[in-house]
């Protein structure tokens, strides 16, 4: 496998979280609410639920996955390059 670029990780994991995120909230809307307390941890300024905080946890969800690729493509090629094969 060759380079990683992070713009392609970061879009596809933000793509993925903010979906994920989809899934959750209609999880907890469907059946009580059961990961309510998870998202006032991981999202900050994230409230149950009014609009803007939705879409603000949908944003938040979405950065984390571009975060991911600004760390993790790097990381990846740099030990990559390292393992001689």
């Amino acid at each position: 496998m060759g380079r990683l670029y992070w713009r392609e990780i970061g879009l596809a994991m933000g793509c993925f979280l903010a979906i994920t995120y989809l899934f959750c909230v209609g999880y907890d809307l469907a059946f009580d609410q059961r990961m309510y307390e998870v998202w006032l941890r991981l999202l900050p300024g994230f409230t149950w639920l009014t609009w803007g905080s939705f879409f603000l946890g949908l944003v938040e969800t979405f950065l984390y996955g571009i975060y991911f690729g600004l760390v993790f493509a790097p990381l990846y090629n740099f030990f990559h390059g390292r393992g001689g094969t």
